[in-house]
C-alpha cells in the first residue's frame, strides 16, 4: 500500500493545492512519529583522570602538581596511548580556605593552594581500559572523573535506526488507519528529529581485562533515531 502511497505523494501535494485555494479548508491529517533503537559495540574508551596536590604557595602546588602530572603522561605512553590521543582538560590553581564560622561572622582565611592538572586518553582498544587506569593511578593519579565509551563510525547504525523508524512510521500510521477507517491519500511532510550522542546501555557484560587490572565494562552503545510525517486522510 505504502509504496503506491509515496510513489503519488507528489502528484496528490499537486492536485489539493489549488482545491484548497478555492475551498479555503484544510483537509484532515494525521500526524504521527516513532522511534527506533539499534545498538553498536564502543570502539573506544575516553578516561578524564589526573593529579590534585596542595602546598603552602600556588607555585609550590604547581612544582609538585607538574612532577607527578610527568610521570602520569609517560605512564600513558608506555600503556600505548598515542600522543595524538592525550589532551589536557583541565589546569588550574586555586586559594584553599579555613571555614571559621561565629555567630554572624564568617572569617575565610587561606591556608593554602591547590592545583589540578587533568588529562583526558583516547583509549582505542576498550580491552586495555583497566589497565590504562591503574598505570595512571600507580604513576600519581590521585582523581579520576570520569569513563565514557564512544564509536567513531556509527553511520551505517544510524541509517538502520532511520530505515527501522520509518518502517515503524508506516506501519502505525496504516493501524490508525484501518482502526479508524479512513484511506491515507499521502504523505504531506516527513522529517527526522535531532538525534542526540550515542547513549551507553546498562547491561551485563565480560570483562575482557585480567584478573588484575581494574575491571571496566565497556557494554553497548544505543543509538536512536525518530522520524515524524503528516499524512493527508481520504475520509
Amino acid at each position: 500500500m505504502f509504496r503506491a502511497l509515496i510513489a503519488t505523494t507528489a502528484l496528490t501535494a499537486c492536485l489539493a493545492a489549488p482545491a484548497l485555494a478555492q475551498t479555503g479548508e484544510s483537509e484532515p491529517t494525521l500526524s504521527l512519529s516513532a522511534t527506533a533503537e539499534v545498538e553498536v559495540a564502543p570502539e573506544f574508551a575516553r578516561v578524564s583522570a589526573g593529579v590534585v596536590s596542595r602546598a603552602d604557595t600556588a607555585q609550590a602546588a604547581m612544582r609538585a602538581n607538574s612532577q607527578s602530572m610527568t610521570a602520569v603522561f609517560e605512564a600513558l605512553r608506555e600503556a600505548g596511548v598515542a600522543e595524538e590521543d592525550m589532551q589536557t582538560s583541565q589546569l588550574s590553581v586555586s586559594p584553599v580556605y579555613s571555614d571559621r564560622r561565629e555567630p554572624g561572622q564568617i572569617e575565610l582565611n587561606i591556608i593554602g593552594y591547590e592545583a589540578r592538572n587533568t588529562v583526558t586518553a583516547k583509549v582505542s582498544d576498550t580491552s586495555r581500559t583497566g589497565r590504562v587506569i591503574d598505570a595512571m593511578v600507580a604513576s600519581g593519579a590521585n582523581n579520576i572523573n570520569s569513563v565514557t565509551f564512544g564509536s567513531d563510525n556509527t553511520d551505517a547504525a544510524m541509517d538502520e535506526a532511520r530505515r527501522q523508524a520509518i518502517a515503524n512510521l508506516l506501519a502505525r500510521a496504516e493501524l490508525f488507519a484501518d482502526a479508524a477507517g479512513f484511506e491515507l491519500c499521502g504523505i504531506r511532510r516527513m522529517g527526522e528529529a535531532r538525534t542526540g550522542s550515542p547513549q551507553p546501555v546498562m547491561m551485563r557484560a565480560s570483562f575482557a581485562e585480567d584478573s588484575a587490572s581494574t575491571p571496566v565494562a565497556s557494554g553497548q552503545l544505543s543509538l536512536s533515531a525518530t522520524v515524524n510525517a503528516d499524512f493527508c486522510i481520504e475520509q
